[in-house]
């Protein structure tokens, strides 16, 4: 459905895309376009002032994350997060794209209860808009709480993405006939909308697809590129990434045939980033191996894998529904059963230095399917 709006954000956004498209030849590769799409200053999804997250559409919000639904998530988070700030001798949280702000207040909180009120918290967001509603969410710890609009050149502490990595623009490749081109962006015959375009190319994915059926997947270089500058920069510390995905070989399993780019608005899904530009979510599911290959070929020491239903129990999170009411568990149930985001979502932590063996990944790590 195309929406119908005199709200000058879209046009100005579709100006944009245009002027960049116009600019590299009449096409761009989507990681473009969706870059272009989440990220543009003042006009982008992510950068523009409509509500995002929340728990219903009457909120005008788009999607629910973990931290939304309830405070246990951060609660049992912060378990892992204490033990790493010990492990590590640091003091320092890092959050990446810190959303509505709700984790941060959520690990502050627990982090006071757990006697670390010491501990700085620094968020890293590219959202001017998002900033101002988490500084408004965490105005009572105001003095221990740093904004950042990128990465600094040296870091130390413990550092925390829920949701980040989905959000990072990927390529698309698509094999048809048996051959690979990269899917890309040009404008429609009308001159008002965009289609698909296809170009040959070389570009691979890092798993061979068996057969020769068209096939349409993502590659995911600036993640990677994210993971290892972290690591190049982060040199005292770890880091916990908790995101929806899998492993390499059911990442490009020969089934997976239409891809994972995803949409989101008011709480309904749909696979057309191409329509409301500007006005929705555009996500891609995270293939984990690349991360942590990243990871460990940048110089960080891999602590585990697993599933986020089994990282947040071994972090406590079943003592604490036990203590909650019944609406309080049915909510946090939803963390952790299969199939809401318990199995789908993954968590995966890095080190500086000598690994240990964090409690998050204690019982079911599946680091050896990477």
């Amino acid at each position: 459905m195309t929406i119908k709006t005199t709200n000058s954000l879209p046009i100005a956004l579709d100006t944009l895309i245009a002027r960049a498209v116009e600019r590299a030849g009449g096409w761009i590769g989507f990681d473009r376009f969706m870059a272009l799409a989440l990220y543009a200053p003042g006009l982008g999804y992510y950068a523009n002032s409509s509500a995002k997250f929340g728990h219903m559409p009457s909120s005008g919000s788009d999607f629910v994350t973990a931290p939304e639904l309830t405070p246990m998530f951060g609660q049992a988070l912060a378990a892992q997060v204490v033990e790493a700030l010990e492990k590590t001798g640091t003091d320092t949280v890092w959050e990446f794209g810190a959303g509505s702000g709700a984790l941060a207040v959520q690990l502050l909180h627990a982090l006071d209860e757990m006697g670390r009120g010491d501990v700085r918290y620094r968020i890293v967001d590219l959202s001017g808009t998002l900033r101002e509603r988490q500084q408004q969410a965490l105005v009572r710890y105001a003095d221990r709480v740093d904004w950042l609009g990128e990465l600094p050149e040296s870091m130390q502490g413990v550092v925390v993405g829920n949701e980040v990595l989905d959000a990072m623009p990927v390529q698309l490749l698509a094999r048809a006939g048996g051959q690979w081109h990269e899917r890309g962006v040009v404008r429609n015959a009308s001159g008002n909308g965009w289609t698909w375009a296809d170009r040959a190319t070389e570009l691979r994915p890092p798993f061979e697809v068996p057969g020769e059926h068209d096939y349409l997947t993502e590659i995911h270089p600036q993640a990677e590129a994210f993971i290892a500058t972290l690591a190049d920069r982060l040199v005292k510390g770890a880091a916990f990434f908790i995101d929806y995905g899998f492993p390499e070989r059911e990442y490009y399993h020969p089934q997976r045939h239409m891809g994972t780019v995803m949409c989101h608005r008011a709480h309904q899904a749909d696979g057309d980033p191409l329509s409301d530009v500007g006005y929705k979510d555009i996500t891609a599911h995270v293939n984990f191996t690349g991360i942590a290959l990243a990871g460990q070929e940048a110089g960080l020491e891999v602590l585990g894998y697993t599933s986020q239903a089994r990282f947040l129990l071994n972090c406590g999170l079943l003592a604490r529904m036990e203590q909650g009411s019944t609406a309080e568990r049915g909510m946090a149930a939803r963390l952790i059963h299969e199939h809401e985001m318990g199995e789908l979502f993954k968590v995966v932590g890095f080190a500086v230095g000598e690994p240990w063996d964090a409690m998050g990944f204690v019982e079911g790590d599946r680091s050896h399917t990477l």
